[in-house]
């Protein structure tokens, strides 16, 4: 049976990236998106391109309150296009940077990252255990700033470590399913991330490929594969691990 990713905040950036290294895998594909529909069905049209199937669905991963309509929603997509009540794998990719220091860091800054970094991860997670199949995988996104600090990120990389041990509960709690739990932490990639900060200010990119054994700075196509490799069966015993994926960055 083909399995079925779930992959949030996938119009753009790494979601994409791993939207489409899952679908070149044979895998199909739900992806969520925040605003950008159009860019979510360019997604969804190159998926079907490669002769699999994906869907489109409006998800606002830091509005907890959202989360059980997007679940109706998501088994509705599930019926009509796969004839099916579950899907096989959830990665919980969506989010966004902000910088600040910490005597600068607003409470709307803090609270904004944390819900859609961590209380949105928790309780999405949460609302679909019930349509997630025994024997799934979930993936969720965190960032090598958890392991290397860099002034600027605290409330981001705090909100990114509260869901590594997330991961590590999960992956305990739902063993008795043969659910499978992992981490992956990506160090700095060209990305829209921080308005595309590393991608597109020079300065900034050749500190960071300073940093990396490497000697660059990642590209989604670093990231999107390892997912989709994680997902597969030959990974099946990989388990409550945090897999940093940076090139080796700050070693």
């Amino acid at each position: 049976m083909t399995k079925i990713t779930l992959i949030t905040g996938a119009s753009r950036g790494l979601g994409r990236n791993t939207a489409l290294s899952i679908a070149r895998t044979g895998g199909d594909v739900i992806i969520t998106y925040h605003s950008r529909s159009s860019d979510a069905d360019a997604v969804v049209a190159e998926i079907q391109a490669m002769g699999r199937k994906a869907v489109a669905l409006q998800l606002d991963c830091g509005a907890v309150s959202g989360f059980g309509d997007f679940a109706d929603r998501l088994q509705a997509a599930l019926r009509d296009t796969w004839q099916r009540s579950s899907f096989d794998h959830l990665v919980n990719n969506a989010g966004h940077g902000d910088y600040a220091m910490i005597a600068d860091t607003t409470e709307a800054q803090f609270d904004a990252l944390v819900n859609v970094h961590f209380k949105g991860v928790f309780f999405l997670t949460q609302t679909l255990l019930p349509l997630l199949a025994d024997g799934g995988r979930i993936v969720n996104l965190s960032s090598g700033l958890t392991r290397v600090s860099a002034p600027g990120f605290a409330a981001y990389s705090a909100a990114k470590g509260a869901v590594e041990v997330l991961s590590v509960y999960l992956a305990k709690e739902l063993g008795a399913r043969g659910i499978a739990v992992n981490t992956v932490a990506p160090g700095a990639i060209e990305t829209d991330f921080l308005g595309g900060a590393v991608r597109d200010t020079p300065d900034l990119n050749a500190q960071f490929a300073d940093m990396t054994a490497l000697g660059r700075v990642g590209m989604p196509d670093d990231i999107g594969p390892m997912v989709a490799s994680l997902l597969s069966d030959a990974n099946r015993w990989i388990n409550a691990q945090r897999i940093e994926v940076s090139g080796g960055q700050g070693i």
